[in-house]
């Protein structure tokens, strides 16, 4: 490599930043909120969310377009 080169990679702040993240790997962080609340917010929705479906499907009154066999009679065939 050339020696200018060489001097110009060896100026460059590299080594800090590396030293600087090694640092902060291994200092230990505090709980932040969705450490402490992630998983109560994500049941919460979830079940919220099928609490308004359940509502939407049993009781709106949506005709839900089902199948009508077994509902619907024959008409009584007709000689003519």
């Amino acid at each position: 490599m050339l020696p200018l080169a060489r001097n110009a990679l060896s100026r460059l702040p590299v080594r800090s930043i590396q030293q600087t993240m090694a640092r902060q790997v291994h200092q230990k962080r505090a709980p932040d909120f969705y450490d402490k609340y992630g998983n109560a917010i994500l049941a919460s929705g979830s079940i919220f969310c099928i609490t308004v479906w359940t509502y939407t499907a049993t009781q709106v009154g949506i005709e839900w377009n089902l199948s009508p066999v077994g509902r619907v009679t024959p008409k009584e065939w007709r000689d003519q």
